[in-house]
């Protein structure tokens, strides 16, 4: 949880409770951040993963990610974060799941794509972007956040 404001937004004034000001009336809602991850899979049955290149999880490997922009639609927001960290232009699927903890402030959505254009090159936010076989045979990235496992889980099926 990102640390309390200690001036209110409104009036400046400081603050004595984490819930508002007592001057004008400003109330702290402590609202959840939305994260989508989106696991899009090619014709062959491969996986889209990212290099990241900055915290957390500086250096590993994981699926395109990111936060919900305000009055951003979540698909819009899935594929966007694809396409800005990938190149890839994805048509966004199945919605895989929900996933929150409690004491946490980000809500994770995950989707199912698959790629309709774009070509595949990192972005910004990325050291490497590549296509990495999802087979028990391969070898595939160790899951980096706390709700990977389940997503991959939800993704892949029985």
């Amino acid at each position: 949880m990102p640390p309390p404001p200690r001036y209110c937004p409104q009036c400046a004034d400081p603050l004595t409770s984490v819930d508002g000001c007592v001057t004008c009336g400003w109330i702290n809602y402590l609202d959840p951040k939305v994260a989508v991850v989106v696991l899009v899979q090619d014709e062959q049955g491969r996986l889209l993963y990212i290099r990241r290149n900055h915290e957390p999880a500086m250096y590993r490997w994981s699926w395109p990610s990111g936060f919900v922009d305000a009055g951003e639609r979540v698909e819009d927001a899935a594929a966007r974060e694809v396409r800005e960290e990938t190149g890839v232009e994805a048509e966004i699927g199945d919605l895989l799941g929900v996933w929150s903890q409690t004491g946490e402030q980000v809500v994770v959505i995950a989707y199912a794509a698959r790629p309709v254009g774009g070509s595949l090159r990192p972005g910004p936010e990325a050291l490497a972007a590549a296509w990495i076989s999802v087979q028990p045979a391969h070898r595939r990235p160790t899951p980096v956040f706390p709700h990977d496992a389940e997503i991959l889980s939800s993704f892949l099926g029985p």
